[in-house]
């Protein structure tokens, strides 16, 4: 079987504030972080039991990850198994990044966010040199807030052209954004077009529950992260039987980890080779 899974464990702490996230300089106690600790292992050492498999993992924390070594080490493992096309995963990027150097850096990608307030853009920037230099496959994106307009045209202008830089759309207020701030974003974003809208999905086919599922850390699997019913337990013998082609239940879908599978939208061709990292096929700069 070809499989991408979403993983999510339980952890939901972050080392930033940004006001808009619930899990903003939260801290877990010990026994969560072994929790945590505990369901990620044996989440690794299914995937490297499943060596008849291709298959490929994209880690969707509520929070930061890569600060804590145990994800470092679960990417690292992950990325020198055979059978696993690429592992990816959602960063701040304010870790150390020397992990990386223990990786087969072919299979590894990372979707790095800038949060202006929370880090020096001169540091951001310096940490995507770094991953740049080390070879490592990445993406930039950052929250389309008004109030940091032009410090994501800052941002485009000292990254490099190459490096892809997508802006995720706020969509919390209707009609947030004037025709022109829209046109502004889209000379930075090409696709923020395709962001900044709910689209329309209950009905439509999807890849997601046939060759794309969500697992939490308990094992419980379902067809992704906005679609809350189970669907089966990927630690219980037979999960493979739910794995079908259905109609998305919900009326839209706003999110890109969430409308990159849907099959009208065409957009496993956008980002051939790409889509964990968020890396369109063609972007050149």
């Amino acid at each position: 079987m070809k499989l991408t899974f979403l993983y999510r464990g339980p952890l939901s702490s972050c080392n930033y504030a940004c006001e808009y996230c619930p899990f903003a300089k939260h801290q877990e106690s010990d026994a969560e972080h072994a929790a945590d600790a505990a369901a990620l292992e044996r989440f690794v050492t299914w995937v490297e039991g499943r060596t008849s498999d291709q298959l490929s993992v994209f880690f969707t924390p509520w929070g930061e990850a890569l600060i804590r070594r145990r994800y470092q080490r679960a990417l690292t493992r992950l990325s020198c198994l055979p059978h696993v096309e690429r592992v990816a995963i959602q960063t701040n990027l304010s870790c150390r990044l020397d992990w990386v150097e223990a990786c087969d850096k072919s299979r590894l990608g990372l979707w790095a966010t800038y949060h202006p307030g929370e880090i020096r853009r001169d540091r951001f920037l310096a940490q995507c040199r770094d991953l740049g230099a080390r070879g490592i496959r990445f993406s930039v994106g950052v929250v389309g807030l008004k109030e940091h307009a032009q410090e994501i045209e800052a941002l485009r202008r000292d990254l490099p052209p190459h490096v892809y830089l997508w802006i995720n759309a706020y969509k919390r207020v209707p009609d947030y954004y004037t025709p022109g701030e829209v046109e502004a974003f889209t000379a930075i974003d090409p696709l923020f077009p395709l962001n900044n809208q709910r689209h329309p999905s209950r009905g439509r086919s999807c890849r997601t529950g046939a060759s794309v599922l969500s697992v939490d850390g308990d094992g419980t699997l379902r067809r992704c992260h906005f679609v809350r019913d189970p669907i089966g337990n990927l630690y219980q013998p037979g999960w493979e039987e739910a794995l079908r082609e259905r109609p998305c239940p919900n009326e839209t879908c706003g999110c890109h980890i969430g409308y990159v599978h849907l099959d009208p939208l065409r957009l496993y061709d956008a980002f051939r080779g790409g889509i964990l990292e968020r890396i369109p096929a063609d972007w050149k700069g």
